[in-house]
């Protein structure tokens, strides 16, 4: 197989994994909503919740994970030069922070079968915008390369992230203030 081979199926996992690591917050979201509920509503709901969350786990996020991973690292050891390149180093610095992102979204489903519920639904729904600022930085850092200022970019990623966690919060404020009406 040639390098955009690999190039093709890393980007398909790539985007595999990041469909499950925008639903699996959501479903977060969800389930702890679903603790308000009477208790025939919450425990069919919590019922559907695990049997979704264990699936979308066991059979997208995993796999997808570990097979981005796979066909990146064949890519970088078929073009090594890219190791060297400053762009290179700040992506694989980012996936390094996704992965911890990925694992520390095991450690919230793992609470969360074992009906700990730690984090509010407005927590849950600031930590699902976090995978969207990782996908924003990875595609503009390996889209720009070195055409990229730094700076800027930094800047730019910063208030990107102050722009989504202000819309969580404000869309949280109309939903109260209509709940209230």
């Amino acid at each position: 197989m040639s390098y955009l081979h690999f190039k093709a199926l890393h980007i398909i996992f790539v985007v595999s994994w990041f469909a499950g690591l925008f639903y699996m917050p959501r479903l977060f979201v969800y389930h702890t909503d679903a603790q308000q509920k009477g208790d025939v509503e919450r425990d069919i709901l919590t019922k559907e919740y695990l049997r979704t969350e264990k699936l979308l786990w066991n059979a997208i996020m995993t796999p997808a994970c570990w097979l981005s991973l796979l066909f990146g690292g064949i890519m970088l050891y078929m073009s090594p030069h890219w190791l060297y390149q400053g762009w290179m180093q700040l992506k694989l610095a980012f996936v390094a922070g996704l992965l911890a992102y990925h694992f520390f979204t095991l450690k919230i489903l793992k609470e969360i079968r074992q009906n700990k519920f730690r984090f509010t639904s407005l927590q849950l729904r600031l930590y699902n915008e976090v995978a969207t600022i990782f996908l924003f930085a990875i595609v503009f850092l390996v889209v720009l390369k070195n055409t990229m200022d730094w700076i800027w970019g930094v800047i730019g990623l910063v208030i990107f992230a102050i722009t989504i966690m202000s819309a969580v919060r404000m869309v949280k404020r109309i939903r109260e203030k209509k709940s209230r009406s």
